[in-house]
């Protein structure tokens, strides 16, 4: 066989965003268990080689579903990663080896993007780990799953932009306006004066005032709101234009 043919394998890498009680973006983590890796060096995206007789988008549904025990999941494929030095590390070939006892030359991933109510219980059938890591405090990661992440913003903003609907995937069912402020100027890096959102929002009808306001809470009582996912697809307007 000619030397230029090696053992490729293929993988899926998933990035779970989720949006915390603090109003910050997070992203979900996963620890690989090997003695001989060192501890900071353990946290990772959470992902597989993709199964012989499996589609990728599948390998991408049965990753997610091992990681949260969440059956259906929004889930956006966005990018091939397929650099021939991505799996060159020490640890990383080390960790390969032990993970999934194959001979294993090059590894290229199909990266996904899936979004998470973050008070969802993440009950993992595969991992004894799992964390939320904002998303300014994640840790340098194997591979080049750091990179990863970094398109995955990128993309993430684009979704945005052409169906604002996903971003009450990661909102709770009822929520102020001031946390809808606060993940869309995370996610969408734009800086948008809260006042004139405010005006914005109300004239959105997909966007209902609740009888209820917040409690036990050291600021003004906001009011609650939920999203009506039917009148949106009646009068589907950007947020911002």
């Amino acid at each position: 066989m000619s030397p230029d043919f090696i053992h490729t394998y293929v993988s899926v890498d998933c990035v779970v965003f989720g949006f915390d009680l603090e109003n910050r973006l997070n992203i979900l983590l996963v620890q690989r268990h090997v003695d001989e890796i060192p501890l900071e060096r353990r946290r990772k995206l959470p992902g597989s080689l993709i199964f012989s007789n499996e589609d990728v988008d599948d390998a991408a549904e049965r990753v997610l579903h091992e990681l949260t025990g969440i059956r259906k999941m929004v889930l956006k494929q966005f990018k091939c990663f397929a650099d021939p030095g991505r799996a060159n590390n020490e640890h990383d070939i080390t960790w390969m080896g032990k993970e999934y006892k194959h001979h294993i030359d090059r590894i290229i991933t199909v990266a996904y993007l899936s979004l998470c109510k973050i008070d969802h219980k993440i009950n993992s059938t595969k991992y004894d780990n799992v964390d939320w890591f904002p998303i300014d405090e994640v840790p340098e990661l194997p591979f080049d799953h750091n990179q990863i992440i970094s398109e995955s913003l990128v993309e993430i903003r684009k979704w945005i932009e052409s169906d604002f609907s996903i971003i009450f995937e990661l909102l709770p069912k009822r929520f102020t306006i001031r946390q809808l402020y606060q993940l869309y100027s995370a996610l969408s890096e734009k800086y948008i004066d809260i006042k004139n959102f405010h005006k914005k929002i109300s004239s959105f009808n997909y966007i209902v005032p609740l009888d209820e306001i917040e409690k036990n809470v050291s600021h003004r009582a906001a009011r609650y709101y939920k999203f009506d996912a039917k009148i949106y697809k009646k009068n589907n307007t950007k947020l911002i234009k």
